[in-house]
């Protein structure tokens, strides 16, 4: 392959999220790249505006739970089998797959048996750091490099036999373009002095379902201390009828995300927050908001989580720190006296604890990448860097 000619990328993409790292990871690609780069493989709105032609529909692959997956696993199956064989006939100078490990990884085992020699790099660890820590030596048979979002990650894939490399998160750069405040309370006609709190149960039914009457508690319980107390609500379509029904009862004004930027607006606006586990909690980061964690799961799930974690948190801010910054309720520990004495002293903007969380956030923002290349950058010199070693010239 003569260097004049173009850098052929298959890039694998199983949902929207991976859609949009792949998009910037390949615009970054042609950024740095001497060589044209040419990009195939599964996608959606983003990486295909970025250039990408899909071997099929990505929404074939966006499925979740038993429910959904089974009668679709006879097309799973011919997709898995119709990508392998894109890759095995174009014959790619670099696979890259993009989080989805169910299918991606299925992918990369039926390649690594069929072409041993074919690049394969995945981007997004899986958690097994939290559930499955032997997996990590199972990866390492099939992938070649994994770029991670998280700076502890690449040690425990390491160990386990597989090169990784830190890149940094996406929501460092991503949220904080849209978090602008200044003008959301004047827009709702909020005044700077009045408390404004985000409620965020969740994105699937079942979470929402049990969080949403705890969390109703604990604000009639700080709005008794908070009279003046206004709510902000960011939710998604699958559960917001539910949250705007349950809402009503609140007894606060209650404000609703119409779309991401007023999201993240609001998130910026508000004084603190409570949330459900998950990647919120670097949104909220990011924004400066500081805010606790509730959660409740399901008596056997409860059950099986406390024996299989294996992680002291399940705040991303305080894994990444390895201290315990932000207020985790979980369980049992979830309860509306608990949220509101946790959240009570976030609404003052004088207080030790709403100082010390503001400084734990920074710290793990800049842990993340905050203020430095950004994350796509940084992974299309990871992937160049690799594809050198191996004497493909970028």
């Amino acid at each position: 392959m003569t260097e004049d000619a173009p850098l052929r990328v298959m890039i694998i993409a199983g949902e929207p999220s991976g859609d949009l790292l792949g998009a910037e990871l390949l615009a970054a690609l042609r950024m740095r790249c001497a060589r044209k780069v040419e990009a195939f493989g599964i996608g959606g709105g983003a990486l295909i505006q970025a250039g990408l032609t899909s071997l099929f529909p990505m929404s074939d692959l966006s499925v979740m739970g038993v429910s959904e997956v089974v009668p679709r696993l006879p097309l799973i199956q011919m997709r898995i089998a119709q990508t392998v064989g894109a890759a095995l006939e174009r014959h790619p100078d670099l696979v890259l797959t993009i989080d989805s490990p169910d299918f991606c990884f299925r992918v990369a085992r039926r390649l690594r048996a069929a072409n041993p020699d074919m690049p394969i790099v995945h981007y997004v660890a899986p958690h097994v750091w939290a559930w499955r820590q032997g997996r990590a030596q199972k990866i390492a048979r099939y992938v070649d490099l994994l770029l991670t979002l998280l700076p502890f990650e690449p040690d425990i894939f390491i160990k386990a036999g597989l090169p990784a490399r830190f890149v940094g998160h996406p929501v460092v750069t991503r949220v904080a373009d849209q978090c602008h405040s200044r003008d959301f309370r004047a827009r709702h006609n909020i005044a700077d002095d009045v408390p404004l709190l985000a409620v965020l149960p969740g994105s699937r039914q079942s979470e929402v379902d049990r969080l949403l009457p705890v969390f109703g508690q604990a604000i009639a319980l700080l709005h008794a201390q908070f009279p003046q107390l206004h709510l902000f609500c960011a939710t998604v379509d699958s559960v917001a009828e539910t949250v705007t029904e349950t809402a009503a009862d609140w007894g606060c004004p209650v404000i609703f995300a119409a779309d991401a930027d007023e999201k993240f607006a609001g998130f910026a606006a508000c004084d603190a927050a409570i949330a459900a586990s998950g990647t919120v909690s670097l949104e909220l980061a990011v924004a400066g908001t500081p805010h606790i964690v509730g959660y409740r799961l399901n008596p056997v799930t409860a059950f099986l989580a406390k024996r299989l974690l294996r992680v002291p948190y399940v705040n991303l801010v305080n894994l990444i720190l390895g201290e315990s910054e932000i207020p985790e309720l979980l369980a049992g520990e979830c309860t509306p006296q608990a949220i509101a004495a946790a959240i009570a002293p976030l609404l003052s903007d004088h207080s030790p604890a709403r100082r010390k969380q503001m400084e734990a956030m920074s710290a793990a923002l800049h842990a993340l990448g905050q203020g430095q290349t950004p994350p796509s950058q940084r992974a299309a010199d990871a992937v160049c860097a690799f594809l050198n070693e191996r004497g493909i010239a970028t």
